[in-house]
């Protein structure tokens, strides 16, 4: 697992599954608006029944994780005003969490890739800035 950090924040977590730890792990902290982890268990583990209570959630920005299950993908991190911070290059089996700043992607082979966000979702108009890059 990579932390990238930005102004001594955390802004992206790159992890490579083939690490996966044994048992339930998560690679996002409790606080972030997105919660990404593994689940590395043997044959035969029952996760008991259960269900999620409803409560009241607040979510101040859109978090993604990004999964690349088949390809190469280049990720590209930018501070929100367009300044470049870090070239990722994302291999079959890797993720990127991205808790903030700005991000591009460039597909590198022919790829199948997993994204997963918070919700709800209002639309790109509203729920994303492009940029220009500096």
């Amino acid at each position: 697992m990579k932390k990238i950090l930005y102004n001594e924040e955390i802004i992206s977590i790159v992890v490579d599954l083939k690490d996966a730890k044994e048992g339930l792990d998560f690679f996002s902290s409790d606080e972030d608006f997105i919660q990404v982890g593994t689940w590395n268990y043997e044959k035969g583990k029952i996760l008991p029944l259960h269900y999620h209570n409803k409560f009241e959630r607040t979510s101040y920005r859109t978090s993604e994780s990004v999964y690349v299950v088949k390809g190469k993908v280049e990720c590209n991190l930018f501070t929100e005003s367009g300044e470049f911070i870090e070239k990722v290059i994302l291999k079959e089996g890797q993720l990127i969490i991205q808790l903030s700043q700005a991000h591009e992607y460039i597909i590198l082979e022919d790829s199948v890739v997993l994204e997963v966000k918070n919700g709800p979702y209002f639309g790109p108009d509203k729920d994303r800035t492009r940029i220009d890059k500096v």
